[in-house]
């Protein structure tokens, strides 16, 4: 069999050396917008440890259970919490029941908030019960006006009694529950965020959006079909019930086959190992830059977001304007990848990669691309082969990746010690994390679009939209190692080792700043998976040239960003040279120069003024040892399930 088979043994790299809204009088601090789109042991194992024989079943302490025997009552404990995660989709009550109970405890050793609250509440009323007095005669004006971002009362009906003063009520009561769970002393920052952010949903329940009885729209296209529109919501919202139950995908799914209508850029995989598929793209033009672009995505989802549709594919835009594109697959793990780490997904991943890039493409050095998780696998990456003096990277691009994990924005919300120890029973007892199991944080991020706008345009209104290429990828979900998880998690986010130069390779820590190479990061305007300011302190970890760009768009939709005659969408680019001073991310933003349409061709600009010039573009059928033509493009990882 080759050497890079699947089942085969990954020879040794080689590297050298080795919310409130806004009132006339009072406006409290706006919460971080919803998540628009679509959004992831203490010590590295030695590679290739994964790879070893099949682990024991983790209930295996529970054969002789022993009363005094810790593991036994360990293993217990994790099972139990393991049956209630999900139940919760993920959620772990103890971490929500800390947060309100240290909220509460300090509310009520603070009679001056209390008070404060009271006469916030007294106030609210006495100016509801005024407008509720003069709204029925005519016109008045609003006591409250929605968030930039909230436009379910945006329809003139809602302008209309008894509807206004059924959204202005909401409004004053979420507001006054934002004052409520904010500014409490003593309430640690995560905390307050958590009850912030879980009242926020709670209150969002009772939006007269959400009613039949109190939406106008609703009746109003129930009084315009008598009800019809009421009969289809009553059927779809059966469909979507037994299809649940089923375990089937989102509506119209099956109409994004990976290899039929979507993943549709010719090519061919050079390299298959028991975690990647390095699919090579054919040359669309005679003649191609002379450095290839290797693109690594996030392992949390399957690649081909940037291989949707021929229309959405920044893999298409970029050969047929003489690139050579690689672009890894992740392998879908199952029980028997628990052990998988991310030193191997480093190693077997981006390093194997680059080892098949210097084989094919001898001589050249490689344009590095990495979007969210695989690109924040992509800087350890980088800082790693800068720590050794290996210069085989020409660029670095980050698509909504983040280094500096202080600030992850509303996801940040459902990591902590108790979630991770929660989602780690949940791993520990199947040896992975379904993406179905993080759909509880996933839903709750984006409740208002993911949910409940839903709920409505379908069940009530009985309007089902198409799906799109872009949302039958979000559905199309994959699974994360028990092991390579809970590090993430713990070394990123809990720990932020990568910031602060303790993230280790080899036994040795590694150092963002060792990366000298152009950047071009990319940071989305609506995005709370990698919130674009977090994005931005890359600027705090490199002083060699870096180009920004801030694109509109939430985490999904502001990379997928195709050119359009329609100039749907803007972004704002600036360049900082190698040695300048640092601008803060608000002063950039009002600062930089803003331009109509996608950033897709001023990044491509960028990559081809940063390459050495342009070759004849090589055969198809281009090898070496070891890296012969395989299947066809997706491969056969994409289509796991």
């Amino acid at each position: 069999m080759a050497p890079n088979e699947t089942d085969a043994a990954l020879p040794a790299l080689t590297t050298p050396g080795g919310p409130a809204h806004r009132a006339s009088d009072e406006r409290a601090d706006a919460p971080s917008a919803a998540f628009s789109d679509l959004h992831n042991s203490m010590a590295i194992a030695p590679w290739p440890v994964a790879l070893a024989g099949p682990r024991p079943a983790p209930w295996a302490a529970l054969a002789n259970v022993d009363g005094d025997e810790p593991g036994a009552v360990n293993a217990l404990d994790r099972l139990a919490n393991a049956a209630v995660a999900h139940a919760t989709q993920g959620l772990s009550p103890s971490s929500l029941l800390g947060a309100y109970a240290d909220w509460l405890a300090h509310l009520a050793a603070a009679p001056g908030k209390q008070g404060e609250l009271a006469q916030k509440a007294w106030r609210k009323w006495a100016r509801l019960l005024l407008y509720a007095w003069q709204a029925p005669w005519g016109p008045s004006t609003p006591v409250i006006e929605p968030l930039e971002q909230d436009r379910r009362f945006e329809s003139p009906e809602w302008q209309q009694w008894p509807y206004n003063l059924y959204y202005q009520s909401f409004l004053m009561a979420q507001q006054w529950w934002h004052n409520a769970t904010t500014g409490v002393r003593g309430v640690t920052r995560h905390h307050e965020q958590v009850v912030t952010f879980m009242t926020r949903q709670w209150v969002d329940v009772y939006s007269p959006s959400n009613m039949l009885a109190t939406n106008p729209e609703v009746l109003r296209a129930t009084a315009r079909e008598r009800g019809v529109n009421l009969l289809r919501g009553a059927r779809y919202a059966l469909e979507d019930a037994l299809r649940l139950a089923g375990g089937q995908g989102a509506p119209g799914a099956a109409a994004f086959r990976p290899g039929v209508e979507v993943a549709l850029t010719p090519g061919k995989v050079v390299l298959r190992n028991h975690l990647i598929e390095l699919i090579r793209y054919d040359a669309q033009t005679p003649r191609v830059n002379a450095e290839p672009i290797l693109i690594v995505p996030s392992w949390i989802m399957k690649y081909y977001i940037l291989d949707l549709s021929p229309g959405n594919s920044l893999v298409r835009y970029l050969v047929e304007h003489g690139h050579t594109v690689f672009m890894l697959s992740w392998r879908n793990p199952g029980s028997a990848d628990r052990e998988l780490g991310m030193d191997d997904y480093l190693r077997q991943g981006v390093l194997a990669a680059c080892e098949v890039l210097r084989d094919l493409c001898p001589g050249r050095r490689l344009h590095g691309v990495g979007y969210c998780l695989g690109g924040t696998l992509l800087a350890i990456a980088a800082a790693y082969l800068a720590r050794a003096a290996d210069d085989r990277l020409a660029t670095l691009t980050l698509l909504a990746a983040e280094v500096d994990f202080t600030e992850p924005g509303e996801l940040g919300l459902f990591i902590d010690e108790g979630q991770l120890a929660y989602l780690e029973d949940i791993m520990w007892e199947q040896g992975y994390l379904d993406g179905k199991q993080m759909a509880g944080a996933f839903a709750l991020l984006n409740s208002r679009d993911l949910f409940w706008s839903r709920m409505v345009r379908d069940y009530l209104l009985g309007q089902r939209r198409p799906l799109n290429d872009l949302a039958a990828w979000n559905a199309d979900a994959t699974r994360l190692p028990y092991r390579q998880h809970r590090e993430y998690l713990e070394r990123l986010y809990l720990k932020n080792e990568l910031a602060q130069g303790r993230y280790p390779v080899d036994g040795r820590p590694i150092a963002l700043t060792d990366i000298r190479v152009p950047l071009f990061v990319v940071g989305t305007s609506r995005d709370t998976v990698s919130p674009w300011r977090s994005v931005y302190k890359l600027h705090l970890f490199t002083e060699g040239e870096l180009t920004f760009c801030l694109t509109s768009g939430g985490h999904n939709a502001g990379v997928v960003n195709p050119p359009d005659s329609a100039n749907r969408y803007s972004y704002q680019l600036a360049v900082r040279a190698a040695g300048a001073r640092y601008v803060d991310p608000d002063n950039w933003a009002a600062t930089a120069p803003r331009y109509a349409g996608s950033w897709w061709p001023a990044w491509q600009s960028w990559l081809h003024e940063r390459s050495t010039g342009e070759v004849a573009a090589p055969p198809t059928v281009a090898t070496a040892a070891g890296h012969a033509p395989r299947d066809d493009a997706p491969g056969r990882y994409v289509l796991a399930s």
